[in-house]
């Protein structure tokens, strides 16, 4: 019998859609609706039947997927064909729900007009059709889905391994309330070899030398490294120092760049106009003209070809000042290819020993316990580090793992899954895939999303986050808001030593992070194994032969995209200094109708599409585009599921007031945006938490925005420039009822006018004012959460800090450009106990620091940074009682000062003796 779904699509394509396009009248609809009622009954269940089952079905088959396989990967080096199949068809299967899903959605939020009229007609007997193909297209694949558990239901328990239970909401929970970093004791037994990597660089030869540490992966050659390379002896020594990342594919001319740019940052001039134009030859002359009177030490972490350094040796100008090159790599030939045109230091790097590899172990397992093993847990922890034989990677991996379930039984398993005498690559792969497959279904999805930035990438955390929750990796809890749902994910991944902190900021949390090249080289397997993501590089290897859901692009070439099946891209990352041409962002709009993520920068004077509006599902959408005024359509107010928009790379001058119809926006940020024109509609934005960066024009006008942003009350970050002294009455009203706000800055429209708000924030943990104030308000003191305070041309009298000295978080003070103007800076007896950062820049009538012992007790960076008028003759010698201080830098102009200083025996140089770190610059060189 012939299924009456088909007879009745059947029926409604013949006689319908052709009546559809010639616009029905009223009464050719009233006849013709009767025919549609069974179809409207069967797909009147879509929504709350249909639908609902259909992401029950997508979560069981995503779990499938990962079980499927975690059996593969349990099988070894070649699974059964049988196994991977089921995966393709699987993921499959999974892509085209969410396809549906996401078409569904599409179709529910566009309201269906009223059939009666003729207008309205045509799309209204569309719509149902649509969603007629809608439920036939699902029962379709739930027929699919029930052959592939039918065809495999005999084999999806066999070679499954234990492991670790995974975390649960719990475990998630504590995480958030435990530091966002865990400072790695991954320099165990690395005294010795830092000592002689030390003296290798410091001693010895004038000739341009160039040392090497050469081990395979995991052993800690970029730790040591970088354990060097901030050494006191090696910063006292080099007047530049310079640490570029090379990797397996690298580009000469973004290496040079990066080392000029480098340069120019610890000079603290901007970088050449068109450096990014520059051939190698014009590259090279600038950065032998920077380097050519300065004692320079450059390492190029992780290089693999052996022609490396014939590539780059002409850029490292020889003048017989002692300058020295340090490379990390795991490839002895790289090590020696230097031997022909230079001095040549090879250190092969050891693996830990069994005492030293135990100490780390317990130190990353047992975190919480000081790093001390439980009695019951001694024996099989010596079993497990023995096999991780003396690797850092592994030892840490293995103990981020072990640590979140100390069940005993759990760890034999554990042991037993761990094959002896493995290969070291092996060994160190076998961990890391057994960390990765002990992750919930969610971690994973964000721990395979490192595999959208290259090796190596330093990862900005919002960014990431951002673009996680745009993925829907982010599951929503009660309480809490995604972005701190996110954070704890991100947290985990840390804690299991999977993702690696690069820098943090002063409340703790990961400012940037990366992932090990092993790390990075295990997602890159996943990736292709899930099909999770497709990189379309110069190489050529652009043909895919299954659905694509995520591109990543890094090629200048627009031509490298015409085998992908883009109907199904959900994300699309450009990353630099990569663009993205005019003949793709032409067809975003038409064939990426379901993307959710947009990273890019676009090339030449390429303009976002005008119907950009027709991306209904997209969340995330960031663009960078340096070389023109950047124009954003109306139609980006039909963004309805937007939540972030990021223009910090582009300059609008003009935003369209349809913005404000973006209700879900929860993170807007800009360079210095000029919102009047949103001043009847931005309060409506009700969702939004980061609004960065405003700028006010002293107008009238500018009062309605700042009272419509008084309805913002969800927002955490606040960035204005251009207060007037007519806005601080209305703007103190609006900000305080923004009772969420975390970080807020605030620059006045001229560097002499009056900042005069007054506050109560109470989670308010960083605060920039930049502007002059008539004295310290008395509502920062009462801001017990404060983190960070930042003055810019304050002018504060003599005494001002004293209302500050007591806060409780007060982790960091930045005064710059004369916020301060009193002659003496004197820190008193039990001051600022948990003062972390000091920053002191361009104080111009500064004469004397004076630091009482018991003052600062907790200050571990200490900068003192000044133009030619500096007032300050001398250190303040009572540097001697910041017995927590780590990094000292001092940035002067006065001959006097830098005698004293000399790290060389200067009078005033046992005043710093014991500081870790020490940089001393004279700012006329700069």
């Amino acid at each position: 019998m012939c299924d009456p779904r088909t007879s009745i699509l059947s029926c409604a394509r013949e006689n319908l859609v052709p009546l559809a396009r010639k616009h029905l009248l009223p009464l050719a609809i009233d006849h013709l609706l009767p025919i549609l009622k069974e179809a409207v009954n069967m797909i009147r269940g879509v929504p709350n039947d249909e639908i609902t089952h259909m992401k029950h079905e997508l979560e069981s088959i995503e779990d499938a997927i990962h079980e499927a396989d975690k059996m593969a990967d349990a099988e070894g080096a070649n699974p059964s064909d049988g196994t991977r199949e089921k995966i393709k068809q699987l993921i499959e299967a999974s892509f085209r729900i969410q396809d549906l899903i996401d078409e569904y959605i599409i179709r529910e939020e566009q309201q269906l007009p009223d059939p009666g009229c003729a207008a309205g007609g045509s799309d209204y007997v569309k719509t149902k059709i649509l969603r007629l193909q809608i439920a036939h297209d699902i029962q379709n694949i739930k027929s699919r889905i029930s052959e592939i558990k039918d065809t495999s239901s005999e084999t999806d328990h066999e070679g499954s391994s234990s492991s670790i239970t995974n975390p649960n909401a719990t475990l998630l929970q504590n995480l958030r309330k435990a530091p966002f970093y865990m400072k790695e004791a991954d320099v165990v037994g690395f005294e010795k070899p830092r000592d002689k990597l030390v003296d290798w660089l410091v001693k010895g030869r004038d000739e341009l030398t160039v040392v090497s540490v050469v081990a395979m992966g995991g052993q800690g050659k970029t730790t040591l490294a970088r354990k060097v390379f901030e050494s006191k002896e090696v910063v006292g020594c080099f007047e530049y120092r310079i640490w570029i990342t090379v990797s397996q594919s690298y580009n000469i001319e973004e290496l040079l760049r990066g080392i000029l740019k480098d340069l120019c940052e610890q000079q603290k001039v901007n970088p050449p106009q068109m450096i990014h134009e520059m051939n190698k030859e014009s590259l090279v002359k600038i950065v032998r003209n920077y380097l050519q009177e300065k004692r320079y030490v450059v390492v190029f972490d992780d290089v693999w070809n052996s022609s490396f350094w014939a590539d780059i040796k002409f850029a490292m100008i020889d003048k017989q000042k002692g300058c020295r090159i340090l490379i990390t790599t795991r490839i002895m030939d790289v090590a020696t290819s230097c031997r022909e045109s230079s001095f040549v230091e090879i250190h092969e790097l050891k693996g830990l020993d069994h005492e030293q590899s135990l100490k780390l172990f317990n130190k990353k397992a047992f975190y919480d316990l000081n790093g001390c093993c439980p009695e019951n847990l001694v024996h099989i922890s010596s079993k497990i580090v023995e096999k991780c034989d003396g690797l850092p990677l592994a030892i840490v991996v293995t103990g981020g793992l072990l640590c979140k379930n100390r069940n005993t039984i759990e760890w034999y398993k554990f042991n037993e899954n761990i094959k002896p005498k493995l290969k070291k690559d092996s060994l160190i792969n076998k961990i890391l895939v057994l960390s990765y497959h002990d992750l919930s279904y969610n971690l994973k999805s964000c721990l395979l999303y490192f595999g959208m930035y290259p090796e190596d990438c330093k990862v900005n955390s919002e960014r990431l986050i951002r673009q996680w929750i745009a993925e829907g990796f982010v599951k929503e809890e009660e309480g809490i808001t995604l972005e701190e749902v996110a954070e704890g994910y991100l947290t985990e991944l840390i804690h299991r030593s999977l993702v690696q902190v690069v820098s943090i900021n002063i409340g703790g949390r990961a400012k940037r992070c990366r992932v090990h090249d092993l790390v990075h080289d295990m997602i890159l397997k996943k990736i292709e194994d899930l099909s999770f993501c497709k990189n379309i590089s110069e190489d050529g290897q652009s043909t895919s032969n299954g659905i694509v859901q995520r591109l990543l692009i890094t090629t200048n070439s627009d031509n490298l995209m015409e085998n992908i099946e883009s109907s199904h891209v959900r994300s699309l990352i450009v990353l630099k200094p990569y663009t993205l041409h005019e003949s793709v962002v032409r067809k975003i709009t038409t064939k990426y109708r379901f993307l959710k993520v947009f990273d890019a920068e676009l090339a030449g004077e390429i303009e976002v599409p005008e119907d950009l509006g027709s991306l209904n599902h997209l969340k995330y959408f960031s663009i960078k585009a340096f070389e023109q005024e950047t124009e954003l359509p109306q139609s980006i107010g039909m963004l309805e599921n937007l939540e972030t928009l990021d223009l910090t790379g582009a300059s609008v001058l003009d935003f369209p007031k349809e913005i404000c119809k973006l209700r879900k926006l929860r993170h807007f940020l800009g360079n210095l945006m000029y919102l009047v024109e949103l001043k009847d509609g931005i309060g409506d934005m009700t969702s939004l938490q980061t609004l960065w960066k405003v700028y006010l024009n002293d107008d009238e006008e500018d009062i309605e925005l700042i009272e419509e942003l008084g309805k913002l009350k969800q927002l955490k970050k606040l960035g204005l420039e251009g207060v007037g002294k007519k806005h601080m009455s209305v703007l103190s009203s609006s900000i305080n009822k923004m009772q969420q706000m975390e970080k807020l800055s605030i620059k006045s429209h001229e560097s002499d006018e009056y900042i005069d708000l007054d506050l109560d924030l109470p989670k308010l943990q960083y605060l920039v004012l930049e502007g002059q104030l008539e004295k310290l308000p008395e509502w920062i003191e009462k801001n017990q959460n404060l983190v960070k305070l930042k003055l810019v041309s304050s002018k504060l009298p003599e005494d001002s800090m004293k209302l500050l000295k007591s806060m409780p978080n007060l982790s960091s003070i930045s005064l710059i450009e004369n916020a301060y103007v009193g002659e003496t800076l004197h820190f008193q007896n039990e001051w600022f106990k948990n003062l972390k950062e000091l920053y002191l820049e361009n104080l111009d009538y500064l004469k004397d620091i004076l630091i009482d012992q018991g003052a600062l007790p907790s200050l571990k960076k200490f900068y003192i940074h000044s133009f030619p008028v500096l007032q300050l003759k001398t250190i303040p010698t009572d540097i001697q009682h910041l017995k927590k201080l780590e990094d000292l830098r001092i940035s002067v102009v006065c001959d006097k000062f830098m005698q004293n200083l000399l790290l060389n025996g200067g009078k005033d140089h046992w005043i710093f003796k014991q500081v870790p770190f020490v940089e001393i610059k004279d700012r006329r060189e700069l």
